[in-house]
């Protein structure tokens, strides 16, 4: 039975990455740099659109942390987005106007551009909105993690996404270009969240937190998987099955320790709550190109339109890495 679902795996695989090169022919370069990509460079992959405001930080963030390179798919920005990133000297960005959804979200063409560009390199998938955290990160750059995992055989390294959000109104305070959301979305639930083993994939399951209280109150099942697997030392061999929640082959989905012991994990501190996600919510919604039917953002463009208060009593401050690692949220494990 093993054998036979690990040959199924191995079938599944090998379907994405040929989808995947199928559907390079739907991006169409802007600005390809990617010539001056070196040998040990940490890159970081990403899809958007219409996320203009975000990028000053969202580049700078990254730069700081030891990024080199980034390879960025606009899926048909109006705002000025794709003009932006193709004027960055360390950016190389792709358009398309052809259907996120149809792409498998965006997987499909970040499996391409990861096959074609990152086998060897250590690669970090994320989105505009998610500010990458790995333990000592206020002190060491990414490469002194990278390093670690080189020197430790591991391939792939977890991060727990973590939904940041204001205190009172969503509405309440306009983010502007350039500005460091978690200034204004700079709470999180510290609890409240279910664990599970997917038994296919072999990856944890995670769900809960301030989306599943405030959106998903009486079906916390369709809430958001918080799971997430965003570095991995690629191999063109690999691709992700589900953005970045889970990866193929199997064994790189084993990130935790189910020995008794803890293994290294980060967090994504994820920034969507702002005083623009009410119209974005409302665009994803009429465009239709979400996960399941757009059930999520649904009960986005629901409860938005009473730009909720989602902070509680039980909400906690953002300080540091550390203390979400005394939260058990991440972990440095063995890494000293």
């Amino acid at each position: 039975m093993r054998a036979w679902q690990s040959y199924r795996l191995r079938l599944q695989r090998r379907r994405w990455r040929i989808r995947a090169f199928r559907k390079r022919r739907e991006l169409k370069a802007a600005a390809d740099r990617t010539s001056v990509i070196s040998r040990g460079d940490v890159l970081v992959f990403s899809t958007l659109r219409n996320e203009r405001r975000r990028l000053p930080h969202f580049l700078k963030y990254y730069r700081e942390m030891g990024v080199n390179h980034f390879l960025i798919v606009d899926n048909g920005s109006v705002d000025g987005s794709s003009d932006y990133l193709a004027r960055q000297p360390d950016v190389s960005v792709w358009r398309t106007d052809k259907s996120y959804k149809r792409s498998r979200f965006g997987v499909d063409w970040l499996n391409w551009l990861a096959m074609k560009y990152g086998h060897g390199h250590w690669c970090l998938t994320v989105d505009p909105d998610e500010y990458f955290l790995f333990p000592f990160c206020d002190t060491r750059p990414i490469q002194a993690l990278t390093d670690w995992l080189d020197a430790s055989s591991i391939k792939s390294f977890s991060a727990m996404l973590l939904d940041m959000y204001p205190k009172g109104r969503i509405d309440a305070q306009p983010f502007e270009e350039g500005m460091n959301p978690l200034d204004i979305a700079s709470w999180f639930d510290a609890g409240n969240y279910t664990i599970s083993k997917n038994k296919r994939f072999g990856n944890l399951w995670i769900q809960g937190g301030a989306r599943a209280r405030v959106f998903f109150p009486d079906q916390p099942a369709k809430a958001p998987a918080l799971n997430k697997i965003p570095l991995v030392k690629w191999d063109r061999r690999y691709a992700y099955a589900s953005s970045t929640h889970m990866l193929l082959p199997r064994g790189l989905n084993l990130v935790y320790d189910e020995w008794g012991g803890e293994k290294a994990s980060g967090v994504l501190l994820h920034t969507k709550f702002l005083d623009t996600f009410h119209e974005k919510a409302v665009e994803e919604l009429d465009r239709k190109q979400h996960y399941s039917a757009s059930v999520e953002y649904r009960a986005y463009a629901d409860s938005l339109s009473q730009n909720p208060d989602m902070w509680c009593k039980w909400s906690e401050k953002y300080i540091n890495w550390r203390q979400l690692e005394i939260l058990g949220l991440m972990s440095k494990g063995n890494w000293a």
